[in-house]
């Protein structure tokens, strides 16, 4: 049974940076297509990048040009990369299995808030 540790997050003001972290137990995560994920108060959630096994990352038109997703599978771990953040950009964040189908057990994810 995998499980999801997300990190990093906080209170910033826009224009402002973080990085979240994901550390994940267990020995698939480095086999499988990882993604962060946020969800906005009263909105669904969505898909913001994800990462192949191989490196190859896929942005949502969001975070394209501000994000910068990376994984290291000898440490089992998942970042992203928060740069200019934007008041839209407060979420709670998680990662997760960035395909179509298949997901672990969801951490309890990391909050985000962005604001002066």
């Amino acid at each position: 049974q995998v499980q999801l540790v997300e990190s990093g997050g906080g209170l910033v003001q826009p224009g402002g940076s973080l990085r979240l972290s994901c550390a994940a137990s267990g020995s698939l995560f480095r086999l499988v297509v990882m993604g962060w994920y946020r969800q906005a108060p009263g909105k669904q959630r969505e898909l913001v990048a994800s990462i192949t096994t191989a490196g190859m990352t896929n942005y949502g038109d969001s975070a394209k040009g501000r994000f910068t997703i990376s994984r290291d599978n000898a440490k089992n771990t998942l970042y992203l990369q928060m740069n200019n953040l934007k008041p839209e950009d407060t979420a709670v964040y998680y990662c997760n299995i960035g395909a179509v189908v298949g997901r672990f057990p969801w951490g309890q994810g990391t909050q985000v808030i962005v604001s002066s």
